[in-house]
């Protein structure tokens, strides 16, 4: 960890560590305002040892303005919030900068379900939120600049280390820089100098507020990767004019846009896209700027962030979903405590899957993440129980594992011969496989934990009544969910998880997904890799419509790429032999697919009860988590895992 932990200055701030959380919305803000939890949830990481935290996108001027729960830093009255959270931070020894941002086009911009109007530089489609945006007038683009610097200085009031700007992902600045989202021929459009105008200007304000000791940096995408968006040749000019004219103390790059489906994904990209993938592009700006870079883009091991500085790819690495999983991960690397860091596995159900949903920030590993002010730490407790739980999924492991942290003695049983339960199957999709890291976090966490473990041990009541457990906890998940279909004996019919267990398929497969998330895609994509034919009915709008749009998207393109066939609308009701036969959940119409060899059944779960309803009729006190209380996901088995660990 040579490189990770040297300290870096750049005017006057020094940095104790290379390590950086980027810029992310929380959706912790009160009254679009910085709040208590938000404080609370950066102080966790600033204790946890990051060397420098970026703070959410303000909102600085009325145009960018929505119903959502974002920063508004338009007055004064937000001066206190980022004074308490500057002070939060650097009592911790970290150092702090906040972001200034406007979407422009890349906005649905509603404000009590009522769409406001979008401004942008020109009046140029977005392909996303389907935003026909208004053309600025010039005055107004003058305005917004003159807002920007109004917010620098607020912001530098706070006493934060510096102010960020964000030219991002193709939001406002970006818009103006670019030649194909400002058509504008006047002041801040036309030739490169024009459309850098809106940025430098705002920069150069910026630099007033903050002064000469602290930071102004540049948020921006080394490429935008959508249709018409910036590339990488001029990506590097704009930052070599904003080097040249001294207007900013480093560049913080990313990759993608906001303004399409196929650029969005690498906003928060998931676990399918591979691991530090945006080092060669911050290389490429390094190359052409004296200027520090730094770079995010799936670097979730202090190893691999150790490797890309190494390699002089970057100065400092970005790792903002490694710190939402574990804020101690800086200390435990500094004291090479690899072992005992969770990693992040990109599953980005609860941090930009919570933010989507409209839902403030968490993370199905670490329920405290986004937390800390209602989620209590385990505490010791007084009076030592035995605890037994029954089922070895996440969420009988974390029960298992914040039972003893607090002082309990817990024994695990699993029925099977591992660990895991159905994480173990989700591991098995295609390009999934580091699903598998959150039972290998959970498992060594147990390792150094004083936790029983017991496999291939089924808990029954005659087993519970034998070891008179103080307290028992009932995680014993689910089973296959198996819908009545007319015909099903005469067909090949199986569902995912024996299919991920081995089961023969046949060459011509329909793939009935009723849960519309990752199983049915998964499940659709591996049989098409193996050659086989695949149909894929969703019982929904468009496959993936209960996953979060980065990773619908994304497994959206690899069903195209693979040439699965896709049936929307459609909810299978009886088979035969070689015929499937389904209903257009709409209409009602019949859809009748021939020549089908096996139908793959995505229906989800249903709930194993038989320990329950054993307990609950010889009037056994229990506690129910996770797939067994009701089918749903990980993230809810683990927060439950949690909460009846507390409880106990």
């Amino acid at each position: 960890m040579k490189h990770l932990f040297e300290p870096l200055k750049i005017r006057s701030v020094e940095l104790r560590n290379r390590i950086l959380s980027t810029g992310h919305q929380t959706y912790l803000a009160k009254n679009n305002q910085v709040s208590d939890e938000l404080i609370a949830y950066h102080e966790a990481r600033a204790k946890g040892g990051v060397g420098l935290i970026i703070t959410e996108a303000a909102r600085f001027h009325e145009t960018a303005l929505t119903q959502t729960p974002e920063i508004q830093l338009l007055s004064d009255e937000g001066i206190e919030g980022y004074q308490r959270l500057a002070d939060a931070v650097h009592r911790h020894g970290a150092k702090i900068i906040s972001q200034l941002s406007h979407a422009g086009r890349c906005s649905a911009r509603q404000i009590n379900g009522v769409r406001e109007v979008v401004y942008a530089p020109s009046a140029v489609p977005d392909h996303r939120f389907h935003t026909m945006p208004r053309e600025m007038p010039e005055e107004l683009v003058t305005e917004i600049i003159e807002a920007c610097g109004q917010g620098a200085d607020r912001l530098a009031r706070s006493g934060v280390d510096g102010v960020e700007l964000m030219a991002s992902h193709g939001l406002l600045f970006a818009q103006f820089l670019n030649p194909y989202t400002n058509r504008r021929d006047d002041a801040y459009g036309g030739d490169f100098e024009r459309r850098l105008r809106p940025l430098a200007d705002s920069l150069r304000l910026a630099r007033k507020a903050v002064g000469e000791d602290r930071l102004v940096g540049l948020r921006i995408s080394a490429e935008e990767g959508e249709e018409g968006g910036m590339d990488a040749a001029l990506v590097k000019q704009v930052i070599v004019a904003l080097s040249e004219q001294g207007l900013i103390d480093y560049v913080n790059t990313t990759f993608g846009s906001m303004a399409g489906l196929g650029g969005s994904i690498h906003v928060v990209p998931p676990m399918e896209i591979e691991h530090g993938y945006l080092a060669g592009k911050s290389a490429a700006i390094k190359a052409v700027t004296k200027l520090p870079v730094f770079v995010a883009g799936r670097i979730n091991q202090p190893q691999l962030a150790e490797q890309i500085l190494a390699a002089g790819q970057a100065d400092v690495c970005g790792m903002t979903r490694a710190l939402i999983t574990d804020p101690e991960m800086p200390n435990k690397a500094a004291k090479e405590q690899f072992d005992g860091i969770k990693a992040c596995i990109g599953c980005n159900q609860g941090c930009i899957g919570h933010f989507h949903q409209g839902a403030s920030i968490t993370c199905i590993q670490n329920p405290w993440s986004g937390r800390e002010l209602t989620l209590a730490a385990p505490a010791v407790v007084k009076r030592k129980k035995s605890v037994l739980v029954a089922g070895g999924g996440p969420g009988g492991l974390k029960a298992a594992l914040v039972a003893a942290e607090r002082g309990h003695k817990v024994s695990l049983h699993e029925a099977g011969a591992k660990l895991g339960g159905q994480a173990n199957l989700a591991a098995m999709l295609p390009d999934r496989s580091e699903f598998g890291g959150l039972v290998t976090n959970l498992q060594t966490e147990l390792a150094t934990s004083s936790v029983e473990i017991v496999l291939n041990s089924t808990v029954d009541l005659d087993l519970v009544r034998k070891t008179a457990p103080d307290e028992t906890v009932v995680a014993t998940g689910s089973t296959a969910y198996w819908p009545e279909l007319a015909g099903e004996d005469d067909a090949h019919t199986l569902d995912a998880r024996q299919v991920l267990s081995g089961a023969n398929v046949g060459s011509s497969v329909l793939v009935a997904d009723w849960r519309c998330d990752w199983v049915g895609i998964g499940i659709a994509e591996k049989l098409a890799r193996e050659g086989h034919y695949v149909r894929l009915a969703v019982n929904g709008l468009h496959p993936g419509q209960e996953l979060q749009p980065y990773l619908r998207d994304t497994l959206a393109a690899k069903l195209h790429k693979t040439g699965v066939e896709i049936i929307p609308y459609a909810r299978v009701m009886g088979l035969d032999s070689e015929t499937a036969y389904l209903t257009h959940i709409a209409s009602g119409e019949h859809i009748i697919l021939e020549g089908v060899d096996t139908t793959v059944l995505a229906y989800g779960g249903k709930a194993e009860r038989t320990l329950e309803l054993e307990l609950r009729n010889a009037g056994i006190a229990h506690h129910l988590i996770g797939d067994c209380l009701s089918p749903r996901t990980a993230e809810e088995a683990v927060l439950e895992g949690a909460k009846v660990g507390l409880k106990l």
